[in-house]
């Protein structure tokens, strides 16, 4: 995935703390399940993952020194099966995402994604085997939208639906189904919301590249910049999305995780799209910050 779903700033330092440990059970996880490699494609998106599949309880602590905080260690919740879930769907998920951006850059720039494949494939081969029915769901919408690319389809609502369908299938291991409803819901839309704010920031990029954006087609941007009347159309696509995730969230009571999940969906991801859409995402000085609090 790609780091826009990340925890507030603002959150009592309680729940921060509470974050921190589901981050750093899920780095634990991914290093027991997958070897010290699949540890580097741990991000807040991924344990926002976490956050969602796990039950409503928190699990027992743990306490380890690690490479990344070898003096005074870290708090990590233990193992569970929700982390272990969402270990095999990231690792999936972060492989498919490099094969992706094999195909979508030329020999010379591609390099970096074959290397991260390459390094992947192992783990990947262990996750598909665990998860078979999600790691297929994820190719082939992958290759769905590969032809949306080569088409240059101009439909933002088809080529964001491939992404947001293969983020829902994280939802199919859950056996309740009123809760897997909930969270098929819930991954669809931000699956969606992910996929376009992700476009939105990379318009100038893709502008000058000429590589295929589907909101710079849909809203007939030169250059990748925004006229007024895009950018506040825009702006309530991402809303909507935030909005429906924000309605399925209501109809499940996601015990201790709920103030944490609450101020994701209620202010971060709002924050997140504006500043995107500002052009600011990649300059705030509190993104640092926010990940030394949480690991």
């Amino acid at each position: 995935m790609f780091g826009y779903v990340r925890p507030p700033q603002d959150m009592p330092e309680e729940e921060l703390r509470r974050f921190g440990r589901v981050y750093c059970g899920l780095c634990h996880t991914l290093g027991r399940r997958y070897g010290p490699v699949a540890r580097f494609i741990l991000n807040y998106d991924f344990t926002f993952l976490a956050i969602l599949l796990s039950e409503p309880e928190e699990g027992a602590r743990c306490h380890c020194r690690c490479a990344a905080h070898p003096v005074h260690g870290r708090d990590y919740v233990e193992a569970s099966s929700a982390l272990d879930l969402a270990a095999d769907e990231s690792v999936i998920l972060a492989y498919w995402q490099a094969r992706d951006g094999v195909s979508d850059h030329d020999w010379l720039h591609g390099l970096k994604y074959r290397g991260v494949s390459a390094l992947l494939e192992p783990a990947y081969r262990k996750a598909a085997e665990a998860r078979p029915d999600f790691s297929d769901g994820t190719r082939r919408q992958l290759e769905r939208l590969t032809e949306l690319e080569r088409e240059r389809c101009p439909s933002m609502d088809l080529a964001a639906d491939t992404f947001a369908t293969l983020l829902q299938g994280a939802a199919q291991a859950v056996y309740e189904p009123v809760r897997r409803r909930v969270l098929e819901q819930m991954l669809y839309h931000l699956g969606r919301w992910v996929y376009l704010v992700d476009a939105a920031d990379d318009l100038q990029k893709d502008a000058a590249c000429g590589c295929y954006n589907p909101v710079a087609l849909r809203y007939g941007l030169a250059d990748g910049l925004w006229t007024e009347e895009s950018r506040r159309s825009f702006a309530a696509t991402l809303d909507h999305s935030v909005h429906m995730m924000a309605t399925a969230f209501e109809l499940w009571d996601f015990g201790v995780w709920t103030p944490v999940l609450e101020k994701t969906l209620y202010a971060s991801l709002f924050r997140v799209g504006k500043a995107v859409l500002d052009g600011t995402f990649h300059h705030r000085g509190n993104q640092r910050e926010t990940q030394e609090r949480n690991t």
